[in-house]
This record gives C-alpha cells, structure tokens and sequence, in this order.
C-alpha cells in the first residue's frame, strides 16, 4: 500500500504542476497582450480649431469598428499657416513608424512622399493625382501612395455655368488664384477656367495674389476697377484659412462669389461647389482599414469623388441685394438660410 507520506508529496507535485501550469498560462496572455500592436495613424492637417475633416474620418473609422484610444491610435500634426513646417512634421511622423500616413493638401503630399518610400499613404486631393506624380494612373496607383481625388480642375466649367444661372446679367468674371502657386492643377486652374469662359462668352479678369503678401483688398479693389459681378476663389492652402476674409470682402463690394470648397459659403461665400470633401475623408478611413489588414497601396485604386454639393448662402444673397432664381435653389443640396 502507498503510504500517507507518498501521497502527500504526489499531492504537493500535482499542486506545483498546476501552478506552474497557471502561470505559464498567464505569462503567454500577458505576452500576447503585449505583442498585439495597435495600429498607429499619422494624420497631418493644416489646423486643430474647426478643422473640417478629422470629423469625417474618425466617423469613418467607427463605422469600421474603431474605437481611436483604445485599438488605433491617431496622431495629429498641425501646420497652421506655416507651410514650412509641412517637412519636419511629415518626417516626425515617419520617424514615429506609423503604419499609414493621411495628408491632403499638395506640400503635405509631396513632403510624405519625400519623407517615405515604404509607409503607406493615403492622400484626400484636389489635384488631378497622375498629372502630379503621385500614382503611376489611377487603377494601379503603384508605389506607397493611393487614396481619393476631388476632381476640382474638372468642376471649372460646371462652377462658371452655375454662376451665370444665378447672376443672369454675368458680364464679367474675376477669379482669386495665388500667382506664385507651384501646385499642379492649382497653377493651371485660371487656365482651365479661361477655357471654360470662352465657350460661355464670360470675359475673365485674373486677380493675382502673391504668396508674400495676401492683399484681398488689393484684389477686390482691382476688381471693382474691372467692372467684375461675379468672383470664383480658388482652392488652395493658402487661401481657405482666410475664406470668411474673402467672403466678407465680396459682401462688402456686393460681388457673388463662389468658392471651390464646401466651407465656403458656410463661411459667408455666396455658392460653393465642390465635391464632398467629408465624404472623401470617410473613403480615406476605408483605405486605412484596407492597407492594415494586409492591402498594399499600389494595389488600391484611386477613387474619383463621387457626391458633390450646391451650397446657396441666402443670407449673403439678401446681403449683397441678389435674389437667387428659384430654379437654382431647387437643384442645391443645401441652402443656408
């Protein structure tokens, strides 16, 4: 028979064993846990106050069942106004190894694009995206870059259409651009606009604004001297900090003005039309989904936008004694009232 002794030492065996077995269990766990990475985005953006599209792209992300803090991880870089700091906030974010890179706005896209040649980037642009470099074409973007492109060179003819609809007696047409831009699409839009003037018989008035000096009364006073009606504002980093600026000049001149985002006449603008930028920053999130679980860039295509909005300010309307036909506004996706 077993004696009582052997028994009490199969028993503290048996104990050791299960306890060793309990931690050894733990210890996977706990290293599991700390081997499970949470992926970590690199947004840069030009502002943190009313920035309209961080908004879109974390509903974006919730939507695909992110939850930001908790199983991915933002981070934000702000450039404000200072373009300069565009390439040392992009290499911070590269240096920080994130697993994706988010940038819209042309000196953002190519300071990510010079910063990395492996990290995946997801660009939100007005540009037409092949004619800048970015993507070999737009099915097969190659490299480390894909994303959405807004079509906003391609809107030029639609916008002066729509602008003549709302200001029947349109004799004249000046259009807001920065003569120093080096953008791609930005530097050619007055270009693309004079084509589409010319069909429509509108004569165009350019009102320069050097990058050095942004003289919005300078350019609204070169307007009036031009007997303009009618004003488009280009898109550019540049210029859409300053759109409440611009907007509040033409109302003070009683000038229409358009803008080429959809803040503009949320900003006081008379119209804007554009295509959805807050729809364009959720397609990024999907992107984001995409490329972490195991999609490369190169193989996303490049989306074209694919919902645009007309924004009738009525308020500026009444201000600048415009009244707008009821046809227009029944066409326009939102009237601000």
């Amino acid at each position: 028979m077993e004696s009582g002794e052997s028994r009490k030492s199969m028993k503290r065996k048996i104990t050791v064993l299960t306890l060793c077995a309990m931690l050894l269990v733990l210890c996977f766990s706990a290293q599991a846990q700390e081997t499970k990475k949470i992926p970590r985005i690199g947004f840069l953006t030009n502002t943190k106050v009313e920035n309209p599209n961080i908004e879109p792209f974390r509903r974006g992300l919730q939507a695909l069942g992110y939850t930001e803090g908790k199983d991915i991880h933002v981070e934000y870089r702000y450039y404000e106004t200072k373009r300069e700091l565009i390439p040392a906030l992009a290499a911070e974010l590269v240096q920080m190894n994130v697993d994706v890179l988010i940038v819209g706005a042309p000196p953002a896209i190519r300071a990510a694009r010079q910063a990395t040649k492996t990290i995946p980037i997801v660009i939100v642009t007005n540009q037409d995206p092949v004619a800048a470099g970015y993507v070999n074409n737009l099915a097969h973007p190659g490299a480390n870059t894909t994303g959405v492109t807004n079509l906003t060179r391609e809107l030029s003819g639609k916008r002066l259409e729509l602008l003549k609809e709302i200001v029947p007696r349109l004799s004249r047409v000046g259009i807001l651009w920065n003569v120093d831009a080096q953008d791609i699409g930005f530097g050619r839009g007055f270009k693309e606009y004079q084509a589409a003037a010319q069909a429509l018989k509108i004569p165009l008035e350019s009102l320069p604004i050097r990058a050095s000096n942004l003289d919005f009364d300078g350019a609204f006073r070169a307007a009036a001297k031009a007997r303009v009606n009618g004003l488009i504002t280009l898109s550019h980093i540049l210029f859409n900090p300053h759109r409440s600026e611009i907007a509040g000049s033409a109302i003070k001149h009683r000038l229409p003005s358009m803008g080429e985002i959809d803040g503009y006449a949320d900003a006081g603008g008379l119209v804007s039309y554009s295509a959805d930028d807050d729809e364009s920053y959720v397609r990024a999130a999907w992107y984001v989904d995409k490329i972490l679980k195991g999609a490369k860039p190169a193989d996303l295509p490049v989306e074209q936008a694919r919902k645009f909005e007309l924004v009738i300010n009525l308020k500026t309307a009444k201000q600048i004694g415009l009244t707008i036909p009821q046809w227009v506004l029944m066409r326009a996706d939102r009237v601000i009232k």
